[in-house]
């Protein structure tokens, strides 16, 4: 039930998996798997040592596993690897690892990637992330599941952005962000949370409130990050709340974006 265009480069050693379909002028690799029913719209590049899953559509344009844009990489064999039900759109471009950052770029379930984003070496990303047009997630990012990256954005290296959390359009973010934080302006500050996105992810009324007075009090406290979430870890916190303790105390390269009230 493979579909592949007579115009179409599928290099000798490319795994297709079942209902593929490989349009006009595409080229992939020796070394790309395919997974069930994806499909590459028209002149698309799948190359590297990449795997995508199943159901995944890649529009026309977007360049997948290609080499870092790391002047530090010296040829060594790096993954990328994408999971299931992913939309990238046209002039996406995500690139493979490098040896010093694990060796696999990562892309979870369910996401969009709008016209123009860019995944770098080493990035992390998990389910149901937005990138929105033209945004850019440098070398180590991790985005975890449900965060959204608004348009022309990007993220420092290295930098980690918490569940849940929404970047709002045309802002750099140079520091770690707390799960369900909302960041705005040109160097990004945290101005919130993302009310919205807790609501339509059905999160109670009740949950929301504790968010809310854990907010407060890391933006009313004084000292390190560290110190103003073990404080808030004294009171018995909800599972909501540990999840930005827990993120906050975890280990990382860069500092945090505190909260602005």
């Amino acid at each position: 039930m493979t579909q592949i265009h007579p115009s179409a480069i599928v290099e000798k050693g490319a795994h297709l998996g079942e209902g593929c379909k490989i349009g006009p002028f595409c080229v992939v690799g020796a070394n790309v798997v395919l997974g069930d029913r994806v499909e590459l719209k028209s002149h698309v590049v799948v190359t590297g040592q990449t795997e995508i899953g199943d159901d995944t559509v890649i529009y026309s344009f977007a360049v997948i596993g290609e080499i870092p844009q790391d002047l530090k990489f010296g040829g060594e064999e790096t993954r990328l690897v994408i999971g299931q039900r992913n939309r990238i759109r046209e002039h996406v471009t995500m690139n493979t690892g490098t040896e010093g950052g694990g060796g696999v770029t990562r892309i979870g379930d369910d996401c969009l990637f709008m016209a123009g984003a860019h995944v770098a070496h080493d990035v992390q990303i998990g389910n149901r992330v937005i990138m929105v047009n033209h945004s850019g997630a440098a070398g180590h990012a991790v985005m975890e599941d449900d965060v959204i990256l608004g348009g022309i954005s990007g993220l420092h290296q290295f930098v980690r952005v918490g569940r849940g959390a929404i970047i709002g359009a045309l802002t750099m973010v140079p520091m770690d962000v707390i799960p369900y934080g909302l960041v705005h302006a040109s160097r990004g500050q945290l101005e919130g949370l993302n009310l919205v996105g807790l609501k339509r992810r059905g999160f109670s009324r009740e949950a929301i409130s504790d968010l809310r007075a854990a907010f407060r009090q890391l933006g009313e406290s004084s000292g390190p990050m560290a110190s103003r979430a073990a404080a808030i870890a004294t009171n018995n916190p909800s599972d909501e709340v540990r999840e930005i303790i827990d993120f906050i105390t975890a280990g990382s390269d860069r500092h945090f974006l505190t909260p602005v009230l």
